[in-house]
């Protein structure tokens, strides 16, 4: 049936349902008013399109803008201005002439045809075009509103930078920059998306990355036939491997620092104007058990850290179906006082162990997306106040047994401590929960199972995604489960680059003399 709808929606867009706009294409007229006239009728008499009317040297010029995108002093002073005045002392004979003695704009692109010109004052860009001239220009004249650099709200650390990505592009380019400043780090620019045209920068070292590596996400954006990318998020749904899985192969952060890192080790950094997240490429699932605080404190430090985070991703998928399959299939694996203190406390329920955990998920869900989905202030009461109130009410009237709630709220916690996993938590502790209620512990181990070699049949750009461990890389487990200090990771991961495989020398500890150490 899929197969189906998805040819039948091809055979639409081979009839022509693409708009006309994604393929026809006008050549500029010498008559100005012509010009002008088409793309009222492209735009539809939009009253946010500006287009300013003026003599340039005896000679009719428009410069066409979109009000609240484009910067009115640039436009005015740098254009306007010069070409109104400046063509008194200098003579114009060609459309080059504007853009070498003219314009003193930063950026001027010439144009041959009104789509272009259209997609130019569409971009905030200002656009000019001249009486008896069949070539127009794109001037770079942005201006509008954007939100300062502020701390990350997802990727919170206690140590480290506290700057974050915005939804302006320029500004994400330049904060990756700022951190690494090789003449090697290639920003290279790309559109897609049939109506929003939005602008999309991948950065990637030069010397460092796999040469396939940039042109496979480039292949991979050129092929999105979409009509719009809002986020980021559009195209990490296109650029994965495995679209049916519930892990995601490509990597997403709203830190420069961490960025800059995964570039360093030779990966791409995909960047989409208007977003204030940047997609990694590619990665691997150790990936989300890391933090950037992990390399800016004591090693030993970092590998309890991650330790825990491991720890809580098991506790969090296996807590509640353990208990479940306990309960009810594994009486003898429990301590004989811990087995009379449940079954005391359970006394009484009405629902079995699997219904009462269902029950407990799913209003903890509920509760979770009213907090997230409501104001800030409203949206922790909300949180706070009903899972008290919810599940102190719920105990006393005798529906759910407290270490059904322990369980629960263990389960939720710890989930948090992997804020990228959160969503495949989820799905897992559906899964495991169903097996553990219809057999046991066989059940889980069974799931478990099927989880692992899911996950080692994952691939991200060809590469595996439980590398180091699956297939064992020992160069590279140096920053796995544990960290070795900074001065021991001498290499990069394996398979990110083959060509620069070096990222430092050995840096011996500091010798202490017999004074020093008297």
């Amino acid at each position: 049936m899929l197969k189906k709808w998805i040819k039948k929606i091809n055979g639409l867009k081979k009839n022509g349902c693409e708009t006309a706009e994604d393929t026809k294409k006008t050549a500029i007229s010498k008559n100005l008013e012509k010009n002008i006239e088409a793309l009222r009728t492209l735009t539809g008499n939009s009253n946010d399109i500006v287009i300013r009317q003026f003599s340039a040297g005896g000679r009719a010029a428009a410069v066409i803008y979109t009000d609240g995108l484009s910067d009115s002093d640039i436009i005015e002073g740098s254009i306007i201005k010069m070409l109104m005045y400046g063509t008194q002392t200098k003579e114009i004979r060609t459309a080059q002439d504007i853009a070498e003695q003219l314009i003193v704009a930063s950026e001027v692109k010439s144009a041959e045809t009104l789509e272009e010109i259209a997609a130019g004052f569409l971009s905030a860009d200002a656009a000019l075009l001249c009486d008896g001239f069949q070539t127009g220009f794109i001037i770079n004249a942005k201006g509008f509103e954007k939100r300062s650099v502020d701390t990350p709200q997802t990727d919170s650390v206690i140590r480290g930078a506290r700057e974050a990505f915005i939804e302006n592009m320029r500004t994400n380019t330049a904060l990756i920059r700022r951190r690494i400043k090789s003449p090697t780090l290639t920003a290279e620019g790309m559109k897609a998306g049939r109506k929003t045209k939005s602008d999309i920068t991948l950065m990637y070292l030069r010397d460092v990355v796999n040469p396939n590596l940039p042109k496979l996400i480039k292949e991979r954006i050129s092929k999105m036939d979409i009509d719009g990318i809002l986020d980021s998020g559009y195209i990490q749904q296109f650029l994965e491997d495995n679209r049916k899985s519930v892990f995601s192969t490509v990597g997403s952060t709203e830190k420069p620092d961490i960025a800059a890192a995964k570039i360093l080790e030779g990966r791409v950094a995909v960047i989409v104007d208007g977003s204030p997240f940047v997609l990694t490429a590619p990665m691997y699932f150790e990936e989300s058990f890391q933090s950037p605080e992990d390399y800016y404190i004591h090693p030993v430090s970092a590998t309890l850290q991650r330790i825990i985070r491991y720890l809580s991703f098991f506790i969090s998928i296996l807590a509640l179906p353990g208990y479940v399959a306990l309960t009810s299939f594994h009486h003898e694996m429990i301590p004989m006082n811990l087995l009379f203190t449940m079954a005391e406390a359970n006394a009484g329920t009405p629902f079995p162990s699997i219904v009462d955990a269902f029950l407990m998920i799913v209003v903890f869900e509920i509760l979770k997306e009213a907090g997230v989905r409501l104001p800030k202030p409203v949206g922790q009461a909300v949180s706070i106040v009903g899972a008290l109130v919810i599940g102190e009410t719920a105990v006393s009237a005798g529906l759910i047994g407290a270490p059904m709630v322990i369980a629960v709220a263990i389960t939720a916690v710890t989930a948090f401590a992997t804020p990228n996993l959160t969503n495949a938590i989820v799905v897992i502790r559906y899964i495991l929960l169903f097996l553990a209620a219809f057999m046991g512990g066989f059940g889980i181990t069974l799931g478990l199972l099927a989880l692992f070699v899911h996950l080692s049949s994952l691939r991200s750009f060809g590469t595996p995604f439980l590398a180091p461990f699956v297939p064992v890389r020992l160069g590279d487990l140096k920053d796995s489960v544990w960290r070795v200090p900074l001065r021991l990771m001498l290499t990069r991961p394996e398979k990110l680059s083959k060509t620069n495989p070096v990222r430092q020398k050995y840096s011996a500890p500091p010798e202490v003399n017999g004074d020093e150490k008297n």
